[in-house]
């Protein structure tokens, strides 16, 4: 009976669950013909305490460089072996960036998790639907929304303790608090305030004897507004104020002494509006997203040749409008049709640079459509195309195809899927003082072919990914004493993989989750990049309790830096790491008081995620959140 009850329940789940990533529309996942990871509000509330990229880095193909490290590190994400610049961002559906940086970035700090309500990973070249960066992935998040009551809200507090290795402190040191307040007002009006902050301190960003602390501070503050104006148009708002203040430490040299400063500092602002809305018609639905953003960064740094504190400001502007909607054709076929328009400026002000937003600006204007096919039978098929029009560097094409087979009398679905995606040089690499207005984009291609199978009567899904991606006229910089820019290389770098993911609910109350990834990049860009990476999750939940264990091992990774001794660069091998983790919950007052308690690197294992920079040690964390 209690098999019968969990089989069950599982089936209408896996009916219910919808991805958005591979169409941009709502889409049952069985018919997607990609293996997207899903982060639920459910898996967020068991990893309490956790930032949003520990969350990521725990995903098959997903690493996080900087999650271990001091609150303030800049993290590095390297999905399926790329970097930074080939993944794209989206926030409710609107592409975030900073347009000030040396590349086209979004610092994941700037997001409280705590503000998060799903996320969704689509791997692979996805410039189709996504435009520029989406090379090795796309990282779709979205925030929480309002509740279906006249009011609720939630408030709560988080401490916990900043510890390396080589200390034990039980004090707090790091604190997280915050609030909000939503609800739906008559069925045609809802509205949420949301306002997070929190600060780490008693750690320092660069790993040596008795180095001076760093501290890390984040704002957060949402506000969403939405209005049914009619059955079918649906009109939301929303403007999100983050701002992250830290001070930070110079970069190993080789002397270890040289990285502690504590005069680095830098504060980072972001200011972003913008409006949803679908309208919904017999034959489908249209949607509109347009958003602006602005970014402004102000680091003060120590000249190590004058011993002075430099100064460096940048400001970053993008706005986006992206018009796309779904028609269907016939119960299995519709068309996903669409042109988004990108805007970005910026500017940069410091003793060596006067750089104006007048003077480095860019827009792209970009058609796109993906056809999509699900048989009856079993057969679908997403064959897409995207038209980037780029006021710099002209027009490029881009493609996808991805089929895929669902077997009727198997719990079998066999994917695959050959894609293109482009990155767009930089304002900074066009314009900058190294700039170079003959840069064209970089090119990535990414071929895959998978499997997903469901057994134990539907308790357990298991998939398996492998594969190939190339890049080609990859930026990279000519340094010449006299003359330094920015070009466009000719070489090719390559890079495969396999990523496999578990899924097992074992009984009603216990389930099991697991990964493992392999990835081989060439020589020449495999930095921090491990090789093998496995995860492992387990949850028992009965009732007001949730307990929580998990397991990660992270491979032997290639790092390096540039001796100040001897005025080259030094390639070193970090150790390969694993890390033991627990966390536990209770409604002391059912859907009301909820307490939880999480440990980290239980064993206190020591590692280094990037050379000279610090790791957490074994710490603990406490919380508390009122719901009404």
């Amino acid at each position: 009976m209690l098999q019968a009850q969990i089989q069950d329940s599982l089936s209408s789940t896996q009916l219910r669950e919808v991805v958005v990533s591979d169409t941009k529309f709502a889409l049952n996942k069985q018919k997607s013909g990609k293996i997207i990871e899903v982060i639920t509000a459910q898996d967020l509330a068991k990893k309490q305490g956790q930032s949003l990229a520990n969350v990521l880095s725990q995903l098959a193909g997903v690493e996080i460089n900087g999650n271990q490290s001091f609150a303030g590190k800049n993290l590095g994400y390297y999905i399926r072996g790329g970097r930074n610049r080939q993944t794209a961002i989206y926030i409710d559906g609107i592409p975030v960036t900073d347009a000030s940086g040396i590349n086209l970035e979004y610092d994941l700090r700037l997001i409280s998790v705590d503000q998060v309500e799903k996320i969704e990973v689509m791997k692979g070249a996805s410039s189709t639907l996504y435009g520029t960066g989406a090379a090795t992935g796309v990282i779709n998040i979205t925030l929480k929304k309002s509740s279906q009551k006249k009011i609720s809200g939630r408030v709560f507090s988080h401490i916990g303790t900043q510890n390396t290795t080589e200390t034990t402190k039980y004090y707090p040191e790091d604190l997280n608090q915050g609030f909000s307040i939503d609800g739906t007002i008559l069925p045609e009006f809802s509205y949420m305030t949301a306002v997070n902050h929190s600060k780490t301190m008693g750690m320092s960003e660069a790993s040596g004897d008795q180095f001076e602390p760093d501290v890390f501070s984040r704002w957060n503050v949402m506000q969403k507004i939405g209005y049914k104006l009619r059955p079918d148009v649906r009109l939301d708002v929303f403007g999100n104020y983050d701002r992250i203040q830290n001070t930070f430490d110079n970069s190993f040299d080789g002397v270890s002494v040289n990285a502690d400063d504590s005069n680095n500092t830098s504060l980072s602002e972001q200011y972003r509006v913008g409006m949803l809305s679908k309208y919904t018609f017999t034959q489908g639905e249209f949607a509109l997203n347009a958003g602006a953003s602005s970014i402004e960064r102000v680091i003060n740094q120590t000249n190590t040749w004058t011993g002075s504190i430099d100064k460096f400001s940048y400001y970053g502007r993008n706005v986006s409008v992206d018009g796309f909607a779904k028609y269907k054709f016939t119960p299995a076929l519709f068309l996903v049709s669409g042109i988004q328009y990108q805007f970005l400026d910026m500017a940069q002000l410091d003793q060596y640079t006067d750089l104006r937003r007048t003077a480095s600006k860019f827009n792209l204007l970009d058609p796109y459509f993906t056809l999509v096919y699900n048989s009856v039978k079993g057969l679908n098929i997403n064959l897409g195309s995207r038209l980037n029009i780029h006021s710099e560097y002209g027009n490029q094409f881009l493609y996808t195809l991805n089929p895929s087979f669902a077997f009727s009398k198997l719990p079998l679905k066999l994917i695959g899927s050959y894609s293109t995606a482009y990155i767009t040089p930089s304002l900074y690499q066009l314009y900058g003082p190294y700039g170079n207005r003959l840069l064209t984009p970089e090119k990535n291609a990414t071929a895959e072919l998978g499997m997903e199978t469901r057994f134990f009567s539907n308790a357990c899904t298991l998939n398996a990914v492998g594969f190939y991606r190339a890049e080609s006229n990859t930026i990279g910089f000519y340094y010449n004493p006299d003359d330094s820019f920015y070009i466009n290389t000719n070489q090719r770098f390559n890079a495969r993989g396999v990523e496999t993911s578990l899924r097992y609910q074992l009984t009603k109350a216990v389930q099991v989750n697991g990964n493992y990834s392999y990835t081989q990049v060439e020589q020449a860009v495999n930095r921090l990049i491990p090789k093998h990476k496995v995860n492992l999750d387990c949850t028992y939940q009965l009732n007001r309790l949730t307990l929580n264990g998990s397991y990660q091992y992270v491979d032997q990774r290639a790092d390096a830096y540039y001796d100040s001794n001897s005025f080259a660069t030094t390639t070193v091998e970090l150790p390969a790491y694993q890390l033991f983790n627990a966390n536990v919950s209770y409604f002391i007052l059912p859907k009301q008081l909820q307490f939880f308690a999480s440990i980290s690197n239980i064993f206190d294992e020591q590692f280094q995620e990037v050379i000279g920079y610090s790791a957490r040690g074994r710490n603990t964390k406490l919380g508390l959140t009122f719901l009404f």
